[in-house]
């Protein structure tokens, strides 16, 4: 009868290789976090320009609450916080 003759050979799992390559590897790069920190930096201004222009009298009208800092220079700042915050999620460095 013969023999099975069959050479030392390692297998690797190249399986739990690429598993445990995945979850060294995060989702997000440097340049992502600081695009995410930037545009929340944004956003916080932009609500902060909302803040103010009430009245303390109920009775008395102010006009400083329909201002131009309120109206339209908050809402542009908040737009582009947000749309920061998604170039932010979507932006993929090009090194590798």
């Amino acid at each position: 009868m013969g023999k099975n003759t069959q050479k030392n050979s390692k297998i690797v799992d190249t399986k739990k290789d690429t598993v445990s390559e995945n979850r060294k590897k995060m989702v997000f790069e440097r340049e992502n976090y600081i695009l995410f920190f930037t545009g929340l930096a944004i956003i916080v201004i932009g609500y902060l320009l909302m803040i103010g222009g009430g009245s303390d009298d109920p009775n008395v009208f102010n006009e400083k609450m329909f201002g131009f800092q309120r109206l339209t220079l908050s809402p542009i700042v908040l737009i582009i916080g947000f749309a920061v915050e998604i170039f932010a999620i979507f932006y993929k460095s090009k090194k590798k």
